[in-house]
């Protein structure tokens, strides 16, 4: 599912240089998974930040027909 189209406008939103997630393609849908341990140790502006970045990556992303779930893991 997720298609040529959709990794160009993945690719064109700069992510924080402090935080990273992981797109996987799950046939039917896409998953945008957040690295919960990354999140953590970032001041407040840092995470409204990242909140945004997820946020845009996947209205772009369901701009190009992707139907996206957002998750992450929880800490032990």
């Amino acid at each position: 599912m997720y298609t040529d189209t959709m990794r160009r406008a993945f690719h064109s939103i700069e992510a924080p240089s402090y935080f990273s997630i992981s797109l996987v393609d799950n046939d039917h849908f896409l998953t945008i998974k957040l690295d919960e341990r990354s999140f953590i140790p970032l001041n407040h502006d840092q995470k409204v930040e990242a909140v945004k970045y997820v946020s845009m990556v996947k209205k772009a992303l369901e701009m190009e027909g992707a139907i996206v779930l957002v998750t992450r893991e929880p800490l032990q």
